[in-house]
């Protein structure tokens, strides 16, 4: 028997929204808020969802998958996000 492939479209990517990054479907809110408050936050999957109830179970896990299927894409995405908030704060932006 063959295997077929299931997939989700819980992750979508569009140019003009969200500054064209990966987001979750449906929602204005990029992987890479989810990966800050889970990976760099420490927080956890609960804890995410109780700050954010928008959001399901099932779409904070695909959300997590896709961060470590991308993994450098969304941390180059997140650094440059930091370096340009400091620019704000130091005035240079």
């Amino acid at each position: 028997m063959a295997s077929k492939n299931l997939q989700t479209n819980y992750i979508v990517q569009d140019e003009g929204v969200c500054g064209g990054k990966p987001r979750i479907a449906g929602a204005r809110f990029k992987v890479q808020q989810v990966v800050i408050e889970y990976v760099h936050a420490s927080r956890t999957v609960e804890q995410v969802l109780q700050s954010h109830p928008h959001l399901s179970l099932a779409q904070t896990y695909a959300a997590l998958s896709y961060y470590y299927d991308h993994q450098d894409e969304i941390e180059s995405d997140i650094k440059e996000g930091w370096e340009y908030a400091k620019q704000m704060e130091a005035g240079l932006a």
